[in-house]
């Protein structure tokens, strides 16, 4: 994990390019993910287990399972925004001192 980090860190447009990447993917995973999760449960609330035959549970299960990827891919964004502002920090405080 250390390795991707040094090597995230020595390429700066790549960082950036692959932030990018994990927020328009952390986009589109989330898209109506809410409402899309609250209707499932409110599936399950008003119809009971009978709605299990027809394949809410595996949608609720798919839905999670969305929830967690698009959690992830947020996570991999901020690490990527974190590096790009401790870089520019960096860069600031050097020039600074100067």
């Amino acid at each position: 994990m250390r390795r991707c980090i040094d090597f995230l860190y020595r390429h700066r447009l790549l960082t950036y390019v692959l932030m990018g990447f994990f927020f328009m993917l952390f986009g589109v995973t989330s898209v109506d993910l809410f409402f899309l999760l609250r209707a499932n449960i409110r599936l399950f609330i008003d119809y009971g287990v009978m709605v299990i035959d027809d394949g809410a549970l595996r949608q609720l299960i798919e839905l999670l399972g969305l929830t967690l990827l698009a959690a992830g891919f947020f996570v991999l964004c901020a690490v990527c925004e974190r590096i790009l502002v401790k870089r520019m920090l960096s860069n600031w405080m050097a020039l600074r001192a100067k």
